[in-house]
């Protein structure tokens, strides 16, 4: 990976919409929400098949710290076009519930990620795979263009990297974990996020979004309403692969099952925003989980779960869209420009020419404070 020094979109002077963000401006301001990467980089262009280059990692999003598995959180999905998988998402629609860590790779180390992860999580619970199985939620999009898929990089000690690593702090963006080798709008890409602080009843919740991007074609590619990708037609991969997008919504905010399907609903809206139109071939797939409860896995009691009234929920869908969005742009801005498989190219974007777009339409937008 090279390039010089990169930022977030935030560092250039530019926002997406007007409602504010949380400190991090990232989804582990949504609180106990965790994050954790590996990122599996090694090996040049001329490695022949199945032996490298590895541009690929492992990304962990944990909704709490505590036992999920006993500790479940109210969750739904959303599925804009299906070329893609989330292995689990069955379990979330049915049931409502999220009860495992969400891991995030390439398309062909999924079934790694969700072995490697059903063992980390019985060896921390002896109950794990008797009381009931284990059915961890595992989100992949394909990063081939610059990734020796064949090699199946992606192993069981690097999930347990990312799983143990997760921490409630900044997010690391751009060329990590599962975003690694992904691209998006023909640049580079990776690993993108951001939040907003809302008010539902007359109190503050918090949206946090974390994507992974690997979509879209350059032309469409939107920056807070500018064509940038039309500005910017060189710097163009030699080829461009369908891939997918996974987008992860937290919230605080109390929320039924049904309206976590609503907020994943807004997710796509905020891929459409930067430009997706869910292209034939891509996997975009949302899921949105709510904090505010935790659901036992035994209820001798009636559950008395509560929720925001859904004529309170316009701030959350608008945060939704911004936050998406943004998310989307960020995982660009902070990306490096790449050398993969084949010697295929990656460009990052232009931070410099981004900065000159977005003035020449009118909108505030500078050099970050450190260049």
């Amino acid at each position: 990976m090279s390039g010089p020094e990169r930022c977030r979109l935030r560092d250039l002077g530019v926002g997406v919409g007007v409602l504010p963000t949380g400190p991090l401006n990232a989804i582990t301001d949504v609180p106990g929400v965790r994050v954790g990467h590996c990122t599996v980089s090694w090996g040049g262009p001329e490695l022949p098949y199945g032996s490298g280059p590895a541009r690929t990692g492992v990304t962990a999003i944990f909704p709490h710290g505590d036992d999920i598995w006993h500790e479940r959180v109210v969750a739904g999905a959303f599925v804009a076009n299906g070329v893609g998988e989330v292995i689990g998402i069955s379990a979330i629609r049915e049931w409502g519930l999220i009860e495992t860590p969400m891991l995030l790779s390439n398309s062909q180390s999924a079934g790694a990620a969700y072995d490697a992860t059903t063992r980390w999580m019985m060896e921390r619970d002896p109950r794990v795979g008797i009381d009931d199985a284990l059915m961890p939620v595992v989100g992949e999009c394909d990063d081939g263009f610059l990734n020796d898929l064949r090699g199946m990089h992606v192993k069981e000690e690097h999930v347990r990297e990312a799983l143990e690593c997760a921490t409630a702090g900044p997010v690391a963006e751009g060329c990590v974990g599962a975003g690694t080798g992904m691209t998006c709008f023909e640049f580079k890409s990776g690993i993108g996020t951001s939040s907003r602080v809302v008010t539902a009843h007359g109190l503050p919740f918090t949206v946090g979004v974390l994507a992974l991007t690997n979509f879209g074609v350059r032309h469409r590619f939107m920056v807070d309403g500018v064509p940038v990708g039309r500005e910017i037609a060189d710097l163009m991969p030699l080829d461009n692969r369908d891939g997918s997008c996974i987008v992860v919504l937290a919230t605080d905010a109390p929320l039924s099952a049904r309206q976590c399907e609503r907020l994943a609903k807004r997710c796509a809206l905020g891929l459409a925003v930067t430009g997706s139109y869910a292209s034939d071939g891509s996997g975009e797939i949302m899921v949105a989980f709510s904090t505010a409860h935790r659901v036992p896995r035994e209820n001798a009691e009636l559950l008395r779960l509560t929720s925001v009234a859904n004529d309170q929920m316009d701030e959350l869908f608008e945060a939704t869209v911004d936050a998406t969005a943004e998310s989307v742009v960020n995982s660009m801005c902070a990306a490096r420009t790449t050398v993969g498989r084949n010697a295929h190219v990656a460009h990052a974007l232009p931070l410099d020419r981004l900065v000159t777009i977005m003035r020449k339409y009118g909108r505030e937008a500078r050099s970050p404070d450190w260049a």
